[in-house]
């Protein structure tokens, strides 16, 4: 087994509000000397899993069913991505 970190990104999906980043808009970057640059403001969280795994493939096969089955983000209103981490060091 290898040791894999696996990256959940969620998001909230187009259709559905963002109370989170409407408030960082228009209360936080309206005060900025760079508001009118700013259009939108998205929120979404973000996950870091250190996964045992045979490889790769499988890393992320499992963070994705754990997502899913432990209701980790609602299907609903959110759309998630699992992706190998593209950051540097965790």
């Amino acid at each position: 087994m290898n040791e894999y970190l696996v990256e959940v990104i969620i998001r909230n999906k187009r259709v559905a509000r963002d109370p989170e980043g409407e408030t960082i808009k228009n209360e936080l970057v309206s005060r900025s000397s760079l508001a009118d640059s700013i259009k939108e403001v998205r929120s979404g969280k973000w996950l870091l899993f250190t996964v045992l795994a045979e490889d790769e493939r499988e890393a992320l096969q499992k963070v994705e069913k754990l997502c899913k089955e432990m209701r980790i983000f609602n299907p609903v209103v959110h759309e998630m991505e699992v992706r190998p981490y593209q950051g540097g060091r965790a």
